[in-house]
């Protein structure tokens, strides 16, 4: 029996026979974390789809937000004319979509003309250093507290107001508010029940400090599966609101004057018995734990500046990095500290890292990778943390900072050895390049800020 919503080939192909699905999506991950793909009709999905996949684009892993297409990728370019890769459905990710009438959507990995794994994608980021984790025996299990704000436009009213005098659900502060709450389940519910009957289990949703922000958790798990739950959470948010006429955001950072949005990631790795392997009997301050939970906080940590990037990917992610705004602007750990980059909680068969640093736009695939390359190399070096931090960390004015913008994030990424060789030098220069454009593409734009401040008075 299937886990609920989720599918195997023949409960598809039982039910498209049936008429209770129609459509599937076959879809993947682009750069920024987007579902990319196509509608297949359902009986052509089970008869020739399932097993010899579709063809997409090149291109969607080269171009922007805007679906420009961006020079200077190595990987495609105009020179080889965009040719296509080979999307091929991943069927244990096969589950209905509960949000959408009579559909069902799988998830494809993507490979080149030679049938190898597209190096660049997303999710084989993640897949070769969950490889590489195995490769020295671990599991790595991993959770995300995502968090968005619930708005009473529509996706239509806010772009006709370029996304000025927005309405947020809320009015107030609404940290574990119940009552207001209450006034946003009609969607946050919708999204909590359809993603429920969607294989993406659900453990709660909370209010959180913004005005109508909501943080939604989804049930821990092994990390390429959190990952594509991750982005399904995201995807489906969207459609559920638009089909109610709101809208959600999860920019880090959607308005200056509230609080910003995270993706507090939680990981731990576990042996082949199924036990996680970070308690010990040493004192690592106020925890106890073992040499693989204190090489692998210690990498994590010593490599956070040089991955700042993949956590906080684009220019308005630095924004939410503010002293006592919950979000961490120092590099340290600490026992069940928010004020900590690296939170650690937990103990004895429940101990993990909780990292604060990543924003709610992150790309899940290329977060998840990043933190694993920095703790395998923490573990394979046998890198100590620093000692552990009591405290309020927004004073301590003598500890190493995350980096303030995406340009300081770039410069940091650019000097790391340690990710042109875990993640590869080609896939390396891939992302670095895709940076870049987000930079350069903000650089060339005249801000709404810059016009009011300087029209006049300049």
């Amino acid at each position: 029996m299937s886990e609920r919503g989720m599918l195997n080939r023949e409960e598809l192909a039982e039910l498209v026979e049936r008429g209770e699905i129609e459509t599937v999506l076959a879809v993947f991950p682009d750069m920024y974390g987007r579902l990319m793909g196509k509608r297949i009709n359902g009986g052509f999905f089970v008869e020739q789809i399932a097993d010899g996949g579709m063809h997409a684009c090149d291109y969607l892993l080269a171009c922007d937000m805007e679906m420009d297409v961006i020079p200077g990728y190595k990987y495609t370019s105009w020179e080889t004319g965009y040719g296509d890769f080979h999307c091929v459905p991943d069927l244990s990710t096969l589950r209905r979509a509960a949000w959408l009438p009579k559909t069902a959507l799988v998830i494809c990995d993507l490979f080149d003309h030679h049938e190898k794994p597209v190096e660049v994608s997303p999710r084989r980021m993640l897949q070769r250093q969950l490889e590489r984790a195995r490769e020295a025996g671990f599991a790595v299990m991993g959770g995300t507290e995502i968090e968005l704000y619930v708005f009473d436009d529509s996706f239509a009213e806010a772009r006709s107001k370029n996304y000025h005098g927005l309405r947020p659900m809320g009015t107030y502060n609404e940290d574990y508010h119940i009552l207001q709450g209450t006034k946003e389940e009609e969607l946050v519910g919708a999204i909590r029940r359809d993603l429920d009957n969607s294989g993406v289990p659900i453990e709660f949703s909370k209010g959180e400090a913004g005005l109508g922000q909501q943080e939604i958790n989804l049930r821990y798990s092994e990390a390429l599966v959190q990952a594509d739950r991750n982005v399904i959470y995201k995807h489906a948010a969207k459609e559920i609101a638009w089909a109610q006429g709101k809208s959600v955001t999860f920019m880090a950072k959607w308005d200056e004057k509230h609080t910003g949005s995270s993706a507090h990631v939680h990981l731990s790795f576990w042996d082949e018995g199924g036990r996680n392997v970070f308690p010990g009997d040493q004192k690592i301050g106020p925890v106890e734990g073992s040499d693989t939970f204190r090489w692998f906080l210690g990498g994590w940590m010593k490599h956070a500046r040089a991955l700042a990037a993949c956590y906080a990917p684009y220019v308005a992610s630095y924004k939410r990095y503010q002293a006592r705004s919950w979000a961490p602007t120092a590099i340290a750990w600490s026992y069940d500290n928010r004020t900590a980059g690296f939170r650690v909680v937990g103990r004895g068969p429940s101990l993990r890292i909780e990292c604060r640093i990543p924003g709610a736009d992150a790309n899940p695939y290329i977060l998840y990778a990043a933190a694993l390359a920095a703790g395998l190399d923490g573990i394979r070096n046998r890198i100590e943390p620093p000692e552990v931090f009591q405290g309020d960390l927004y004073a301590a004015a003598e500890l190493p900072k995350v980096p303030g913008t995406l340009r300081e994030a770039i410069a940091e990424l650019e000097q790391s050895d340690m990710a042109k060789e875990a993640f590869g030098e080609d896939v390396f220069e891939h992302y670095l390049h895709f940076l870049r454009t987000e930079q350069r593409k903000f650089d060339e734009v005249v801000t709404c800020w810059e016009r009011s401040r300087y029209f006049e008075r300049a």
